[in-house]
């Protein structure tokens, strides 16, 4: 039983994405709760990595980790220098370079949205 609605994301599915993340060594990951202002979305995670290498590892590790999950992406987008996005319906992954993170500054954009203090495992 869980308390979230069909495809909703679960604390599980969240907390599965940040310890990929921290597993390989990314920096600033940043949990977005998007529920009180948009209608379509409910979590953004931001992480940033500091080389094209970093972001496909980054890639990989979540990609495989919500594999064992039985969550598959809906889509990718990248890969990227810069970027790579890891769409799983309500939750999107943001992976990002430096340069990109500043330059686009999801965290500005969404002023308004709660951010999630989650920690790894």
């Amino acid at each position: 039983m869980t308390d979230s609605p069909a495809g909703a994301p679960t604390p599980q599915q969240i907390q599965t994405i940040v310890d990929a993340l921290d597993d390989k060594r990314a920096k600033d990951i940043t949990v977005l709760d998007l529920r009180g202002v948009s209608t379509s979305l409910d979590f953004f995670v931001i992480a940033t990595g500091e080389s094209s290498l970093q972001l496909k590892a980054l890639e990989e590790s979540v990609r495989e980790r919500m594999k064992a999950a039985a969550q598959l992406p809906e889509g990718v987008e990248g890969p990227s220098d810069r970027w790579v996005l890891i769409d799983y319906g309500t939750v999107v992954v943001h992976l990002m370079s430096p340069e990109a993170r500043d330059f686009y500054d999801l965290e500005g954009l969404w002023a308004d949205a709660a951010k999630l203090e989650v920690v790894p495992s």
